[in-house]
């Protein structure tokens, strides 16, 4: 694969969803979870998407129950969950794997173009995730895989991955870079 666009998901009903359809569009691409610590940020999320939507914009969201299962339910579920408490409307696609062997093609390429570079130890978060994942890892900052849900990744109007994002960061700094490939 040359690019993000060159995927193909399964958007929330199952229905293949070529990524080529965003060609030309700057997008942030996330796991996300319902029941996370990090939850809350879909609104913030659904306010940058409102904001930058008409200058070529989207947001990816994809549900992910791999860490301490926060994102319980069907793909229906998830979707209503989000839209009653956050007003989210950003599309959101079925529920993937972002690690190990069954995980989705996307997320092992944008894995395999921005390794993770710890968390925001600042963000009162941030410093529980070191300590839980420590103790079961303490090899965990090694690699790419995606450690937490509401990992971000950044990807410009060429379909390029340009940024990682771990859930700690401000979402500031995130809009930030959004402004750069805009």
């Amino acid at each position: 694969m040359k690019n993000v666009y060159d995927f193909t998901v399964l958007n929330m009903k199952g229905e293949k969803t070529p990524l080529h359809n965003y060609a030309g569009k700057a997008l942030l691409i996330i796991n996300t979870a319902t029941g996370c610590g990090f939850t809350p940020q879909l609104k913030e999320l659904e306010k940058i998407y409102e904001n930058y939507l008409d200058k070529g914009f989207e947001i990816l969201s994809f549900p992910c129950n791999q860490f301490a299962n926060q994102a319980p339910g069907t793909d229906e579920e998830i979707h209503q969950f989000c839209s009653l408490n956050y007003d989210v409307k950003f599309p959101q696609f079925k529920k993937i794997e972002v690690n190990g062997e069954n995980a989705e093609p996307l997320y092992k390429y944008l894995k395999s173009q921005k390794d993770f570079r710890g968390f925001d130890l600042k963000h009162p978060i941030g410093k529980k995730l070191d300590e839980i994942l420590s103790k079961s890892n303490p090899d965990y900052m090694k690699g790419s895989d995606i450690k937490w849900n509401f990992t971000k990744f950044l990807i410009n109007r060429k379909g390029e991955v340009v940024e990682r994002f771990e859930p700690t960061t401000d979402l500031t700094e995130v809009r930030k870079a959004i402004e750069q490939v805009l």
